[in-house]
């Protein structure tokens, strides 16, 4: 079956969203060591999905890694999804490791590709339990200016 005759049908989720691609149960469970991990500091888990079996799958585990390190990791042509624990120094000298999930999806991709991606997105977010959502579309504007620009929201 081609892949946009399985992108209309979509899979019936939890509060009438669609979706035409779930999160593999394997991506959960690894997302779940990845948010009770010891060491919150700047970590990046970095998903992708996966056409041929239309489910999201983990790309990179990255450990220890500024967020200008998981903009390079980022393709030019291609949306990912991103988990990011960051180590939040705020100005009154408290720390907080806030957790981010950021769509990424770059201007000019294959129209298919984005709708794959953007439907997705809200079941996947569902599915991780991720609270401070954000999107960009140009991997060179992720840096840490931006991530603090959207986390002042939080304050």
């Amino acid at each position: 079956v081609e892949l946009k005759d399985k992108m209309w049908r979509q899979l019936p989720q939890e509060g009438g969203q669609t979706s035409t691609c779930e999160a593999a149960p394997e991506l959960t469970e690894a997302f779940k060591k990845f948010k009770t991990s010891r060491n919150q500091a700047n970590n990046a888990f970095i998903m992708k999905i996966n056409k041929p079996k239309l489910c999201v799958e983990l790309e990179h585990n990255l450990e220890g890694v500024t967020i200008e390190e998981v903009a390079a990791e980022l393709p030019p042509s291609a949306p990912r999804f991103i988990a990011y624990s960051y180590e939040w120094k705020h100005d009154d000298g408290r720390v907080s490791y806030p957790l981010i999930f950021i769509f990424y999806c770059p201007q000019g991709i294959n129209t298919e590709l984005n709708i794959l991606y953007a439907s997705t997105k809200p079941v996947l977010v569902t599915a991780l339990g991720v609270q401070k959502i954000f999107s960009i579309d140009d991997a060179e504007k992720l840096d840490e200016e931006w991530l603090k620009d959207k986390l002042a929201f939080f304050k």
